[in-house]
């Protein structure tokens, strides 16, 4: 299921869990309950460790079974009231099933909080963790009733029971129903009723779609219309990725000119032959390339060159305006404003900038781990590195 912002709502999520449970029980291997930042740092450690296989695609994103995991990690470490909450839950001397469990549980809720933050973010609409539960919900229920209708000799009862008539033959509605966008709320609802499903429970976490056909329907379309939105995951716009690099440096150049001219776009290619021409004579200061272990086990850690920081940093134009206006912002917040402001792809961002796999910028999972940030703090410092350069172009 894919909903705007959300990121473990996929097929990944089981391996996620899985990877994190793993590392977790290593952690405690080495202290039975350690602090939040001791138990943080042992499974990072854990997790740059772990085989390749995990490496591997765990949403739609394109963000890797890894990446996923060392970013819901470090939302843990955000969120120190839901750490304090598991300690609270987990007994003295448990064994390796139940703390599995424990651990289980916790990022399980986790997930879905970070979730719904996104959605938010992403939409501008509220939206708490029961609600990307509920969304989850449905989309399971759809996919069960997909399954039913396609074996539905086998199931005849329960698909009459859905469909609210007899099954003799082939019902058209399993031809009908070729997304969960021709899924019907009544079906979902008789589905639950056919097998004591999740709104025919005494659990009080659905009571809002319960007996509630058109707040299903509309959650079902939402689903449809966000899988139909990403379907071709920007192609339209990356056609144009290459031109909008140089158009938006020529954009500050202009802007941030003492006597400003209308920027139109015979004054935009003259700014950007000048630059061209321009040779700075300034003595280059030097830059140590020696790779620093540390940073090397950073970028590893999300799968990046080990030399990642250090080229990265020597591949930079220091003398641009946009370089010199965000001096003081680190290397991963001035790669997430040019993919924020860009886009991830474009040839003319150096080599150096690039994940070797993707050959596009690093995700912003991967650059709040170089950055050792959560998720959240990057966005935020993103976007006000994006309107210091917004205002001083208008100054």
């Amino acid at each position: 299921m894919r909903l705007p912002g959300t990121r473990y709502q996929e097929h990944g999520w089981e391996q996620v869990r899985k990877l994190l449970g793993q590392c977790s029980l290593a952690a405690f291997a080495q202290a039975p309950l350690p602090s939040l930042d001791d138990y943080v740092e042992a499974v990072a450690a854990a997790l740059v460790q772990v085989g390749r296989r995990f490496d591997t695609p765990g949403n739609s994103d394109g963000d890797s079974v890894r990446d996923l995991a060392l970013s819901l990690l470090y939302e843990l470490q955000a969120r120190p009231g839901d750490w304090d909450a598991f300690c609270a839950t987990v007994p003295r001397d448990p064994g390796e099933a139940l703390l599995r469990k424990k651990v289980n549980d916790m990022y399980a809720t986790l997930r879905d909080k970070v979730d719904a933050d996104n959605y938010q973010v992403a939409c501008g609409r509220p939206c708490s963790p029961n609600r990307i539960y509920a969304y989850r919900m449905l989309d399971t229920a759809y996919h069960e009733i997909a399954r039913l209708f396609t074996d539905w000799r086998s199931h005849a009862v329960q698909v009459g029971a859905i469909l609210n008539r007899a099954i003799d033959a082939a019902p058209i509605e399993a031809r009908q129903m070729q997304t969960i966008a021709g899924c019907r709320p009544e079906w979902i609802l008789r589905w639950s009723a056919s097998c004591a499903g999740p709104l025919h429970t005494r659990s009080k976490r659905f009571d809002a779609l319960k007996d509630n056909p058109v707040k299903i329907g509309a959650m079902l379309q939402e689903i449809a219309e966000y899988d139909t939105l990403s379907a071709n995951r920007d192609a339209d716009w990356r056609l144009d990725a290459g031109d909008a690099t140089l158009w938006l440096d020529d954009y500050w150049r202009v802007m941030a000119a003492p006597e400003p001219e209308a920027a139109g776009p015979d004054r935009i290619l003259e700014a950007h032959q000048d630059a061209l021409d321009v040779v700075d004579e300034a003595p280059e200061t030097p830059v140590d390339t020696a790779i620093d272990p540390a940073a090397g086990a950073l970028a590893a850690s999300v799968s990046l060159p080990p030399g990642f920081i250090q080229m990265a940093r020597l591949a930079q134009d220091r003398h641009s305006w946009a370089a010199r206006m965000m001096v003081d912002d680190g290397l991963p917040v001035r790669l997430a404003v040019y993919a924020k402001l860009t886009g991830p792809e474009d040839d003319a961002y150096p080599d150096a900038w690039c994940d070797p796999a993707t050959g596009a910028l690093p995700t912003m999972q991967q650059l709040a781990v170089l950055a050792g940030v959560s998720l959240p703090t990057l966005r935020k410092r993103r976007d006000a590195a994006i309107a210091r350069l917004m205002a001083a172009a208008r100054t």
